[in-house]
Order: C-alpha cells, then structure tokens, then sequence
C-alpha cells in the first residue's frame, strides 16, 4: 500500500473535480496531481533521498496538503510540525528527525530562520503568500521550473511520517508511521462513516495533529474536496460551510459551542454537514441537546484513541447519541472498537484481562498502530508490547463491547482536544527561582473538557503571583501547555510511600461528583 496511491485514486475518479480550496484559490484533482509530480521533482533536485525527513512548519493551507504526497513521492518522510510549540520544542523535533528539509509558512518565517541557524538544512521552502522571503526558496517557482517525476515507489513497511507528541519524561516524541499503517487506517475510518459520497472536509484542526490529517487522507482516497482554513474561528467556519456545501467536519465541543452562540449563527445555511466528528472531551448533554435541536441534519460522531493508534480506535456513532430509553448511558462512552481494532480492558501491572465491567488500562491493537517512537526503543517498548498498544487511560468495556473512559493511568491533560504531559508543565514552573515543589492536574473546564492547573509550594524568601508563573511558562514551552490557573500551598505536596506525589489526592476535589474525568 502506498499513500500516493490515493492521489492517483482521486484522480481517476474525479479528475475535473475540485480537489483543494483555500481562501480565492481553488483546483482540481488533475491540477493537484500534476503540482505533486513536479513538487517531488524539485525536492530530488535538491538532493532529497530515500527516507529523508522534510519538515513542515505553517498554518494550514491548500499546499499543505498537496505535502502529503509529493514528499513521499519523492521518497521522503512527512514530518509535521506543531504550530503551538514554542522555538525550543521544534529545534527539538528537527533534530530528532533529522530534518533534511523545511517548508515554512508565512508566520513562521522568524523562527524558521532562527531554527537553520541551530541545525543545518539542505534548503528551506516559502509556502506562504507574497514575497519569498531572503535565504528561502519558493514553492511556486520550483513547481514551475520543474518537470514532473515519476512516484518513488515508497510504500508498505516503509516510514510514511513522523507525528510529535508530549512525552512523559519531557522530552517530545516522535510517533512514526508506516504507508501501511496509515493506508489500512484511512480505509477503517472510511468505514465508520455513514457514507463517503461526495465529500468535502472543513479544516480547523492544525495538520500536525490526526484530527485534520486523518480528513487529508481519507477525503483524497475518495475524491472528495478539502476546504481549508488556516485555524477555527466561527465565522469562516459556518461561511465555508454554506459557501462550499461541506458535508464533513472535526471540531472540539467548545468550537460547537461558539458557533451556536454566534450573534450571526442564523445567517449561515449549515445543513450541508452531514458528519460531524467530536473528541478531545466527552460531548455536554446539553450542547448536544441544543446542537440537535439547531442542526437537526447533523449527525454527531465521536473519537476516542491517540497519536499512537492512528488517532482513533473507537467511534460513538450517531445512533447511540440518545438521551433517554435503556441505551442513554452509552453518550458517556468513548464507542466501540473501530473496523481492524481490537481494545482489552487489563491489569496495569500484570497486563491480564479484566471481565466486562471492571476497570483497567485500556489497550489497542490494530494493523494501523505506530511503528515506533523514532530514536527511542526503551519507550517504544514500554507502550508496544506483544503487538498491543498500552494506552495509559484507565477505563472499562461493557457487555455490548463501548469503552468507557474514567481516568488516566498516566499523568496526561487533554485540553481543548490537544495532550498537554504535567511533567512539561512542571519542568517550566521548576525553571522558576519562586518555586520549591510544583505538582500540575487536569481540572473540569466546560469550554475545554481539561484545564490545566498548577499547584505551587513557594521557595522560603521568594515570591511570585500566579500572573508571573504564567508568564514564565510562556517562555519555556507552548501557550496552550500553560497552566490556567495556579494554587499556593503552604505546606508540602502530598506524597506516597514511594516519594511519588499523590496526584489523585490533589485532583480529586476538583473532580468530586464526576463520573468521567476526561
């Protein structure tokens, strides 16, 4: 299986079709195809070989996705970049892939320079608009003055990409992929829809992230339309919707929730969506509520999995989203195992299967798991075991196989639909001269699902509000990472037999009467 296969798929299919859209700017599939023929070309040209990472550093765009597949065309690796991670974090990454190549957006274009200067790059490539900035090149004259190449032939167990993560001891991780693993993933998710006919996709999730590159996969592989946007904001999302007819979209529930909140959300025809999937965080009863009274043509689908198993391994589909009857319960669950997926509910400790109903750590196994986390066999080994993904979230599968998620194994945040570690968080507020001992906690947000909170033990003779802790993260890592709020404390975290602090203990007030903590 190779992932350029799909573009060569779209194009038999529908080659008149529009392919991508982005602001004025619009192109078929036949156009598309010929730009990744030629983009692959240049890449070559530029010295490129087989297996090279080619790092991408922007804000979506329509060339953005034709990157999916003129990198591995030209027989690279995709190596996304996370467009909220600080200077720091990126170097990082570039290093730990050992980027050949960077395409950089016109935000980015700073730091980008700043970042050859910490690690050498054979070329870097403007994606932007406008001028082409000094020292780079730009992606528009390479396609231009380059004829197409034929397909590297890249595909099956071969690397595909590299998606960075939040590592638990600080550290980012890259979560490698094989063609394989993302092209029998893309066809499972194709099977969870509820029909795959004339598609289009609205994008606000970053393509750093599987909630928009799984769509960049899947809506290839059908022909279908992307319809970019550079990030959410509610009004470009509902005039993309009504001008461009979308049928399919991925949105966290606090992004529902400003659209139907919008002063002009009824100047908008938004019933062309069709599918809408949530994740991140479990779906308030009450904006569900109001969602299907509102949008009475969209069907709601929610997500549950990781970075690691492809994004996903269990979906709620439409028709368990009911709010009264001997079903209701299951809106609280993360679904049933995806097409391909097979999910154990196990001791943590000794990895034996738990019966139905009983709670455990939730693991994942499937022919679309990561292939490793590149550069790391130890970690690799620790979450890979027997072909089976341990997840690190605790939770319990019911008789009828959904998957109710409770809690984590591990210290990890999910705000807003992005994984913050409390160890990133901790390292930041530790930099600080004011602080002793930090311990950081997901809490309940109704915007976000999480939050993230810092408890703090003050340094004796040294002072500092919560504002400047803050701010003092900022600096170190990504705004979203950052805590939101920060509690003082007088006396000592609590801490077990071990020396470990009792983290439960410090979050179990703030999650008192909840059932489902993430």
């Amino acid at each position: 299986m190779q992932i350029t296969q799909f573009v060569r798929q779209a194009v038999t299919a529908n080659p008149q079709g529009i392919a991508t859209v982005f602001e004025d700017r619009s192109r078929s599939w036949t156009q598309v195809a010929d730009r990744v023929a030629r983009l692959s070309g240049a890449l070559r040209g530029l010295g490129l070989e087989a297996g090279d990472f080619v790092a991408v550093l922007s804000m979506n765009n329509d060339r953005y996705v034709e990157l999916f597949y003129a990198i591995p065309h030209a027989g690279g690796c995709f190596a996304p970049m996370n467009v909220r991670w600080s200077e720091a974090e990126n170097a990082y990454a570039l290093r730990d892939c050992n980027a050949r190549m960077l395409f950089v957006g016109t935000d980015f274009v700073e730091q980008a320079r700043k970042l050859a200067a910490e690690f050498p790059l054979r070329a870097m490539i403007y994606m932007g608009e406008g001028a082409v900035p000094e020292g780079m090149l730009s992606y528009e004259a390479l396609i231009a003055d380059t004829a197409p190449a034929e397909d590297a032939g890249r595909g099956g167990e071969d690397m595909y990409a590299v998606f960075y993560t939040g590592g638990t001891t600080g550290d980012p991780k890259g979560v490698a992929f094989t063609h394989q693993a993302l092209c029998s993933a893309t066809l499972a998710y194709l099977c969870m829809l509820p029909d795959i006919e004339d598609l289009s996709f609205a994008y606000v999730g970053g393509f750093f992230h599987f909630s928009a590159s799984s769509a960049a996969l899947y809506i290839t592989l059908t022909g279908g339309t992307h319809v970019v946007l550079p990030k959410f904001e509610p009004v470009p999302m509902m005039r993309a919707i009504t001008e461009h007819k979308v049928t399919n979209a991925v949105m966290v529930p606090t992004m529902i929730t400003m659209m139907l909140n919008h002063p002009d959300f009824a100047h908008y025809d938004l019933s062309s969506l069709r599918t809408l999937v949530y994740g991140g965080s479990p779906m308030p009863r009450e904006l569900m509520e109001e969602a299907s009274k509102k949008l009475p043509g969209w069907r709601f689908y929610q997500i549950y999995g990781m970075t690691e198993t492809g994004g996903f391994a269990s979906m709620l589909r439409w028709r368990d989203h009911v709010f009264d009857g001997p079903t209701a319960h299951r809106i609280g669950a993360g679904g049933q195992p995806a097409p391909g997926v097979e999910i154990r509910i196990v001791d943590p400790e000794t990895g034996a299967e738990r019966p139905r109903g009983e709670a455990g750590e939730i693991i994942m196994r499937s022919d679309y798991l990561m292939k490793e986390y590149l550069g790391k066999p130890e970690e690799t080994a620790k979450a890979l075991r027997d072909g089976w993904m341990f997840s690190g979230d605790a939770g319990h599968m019911d008789a009828d196989g959904y998957v109710y998620v409770a809690d984590r194994v591990k210290d990890m945040i999910v705000t807003g639909g992005e994984n913050v570690y409390s160890i990133e968080v901790e390292r930041a507020l530790y930099s600080h001269p004011a602080v002793m001992q930090a311990a950081v906690i997901g809490i309940p947000s109704e915007a976000w699902g999480e939050e993230v909170h810092g408890i703090v033990v003050p340094r004796p003779g040294h002072s500092a509000s919560a504002e400047d802790l803050i701010a003092h993260c900022r600096t170190r890592i990504g705004g979203y990472k950052c805590p939101k709020s920060i509690t003082f404390r007088d006396e000592p975290l609590p801490v077990g037999p071990a020396g470990k602090v009792q983290k439960n203990v410090l979050r179990d007030p703030f999650w008192e009467g909840r059932s489902r903590k993430i």
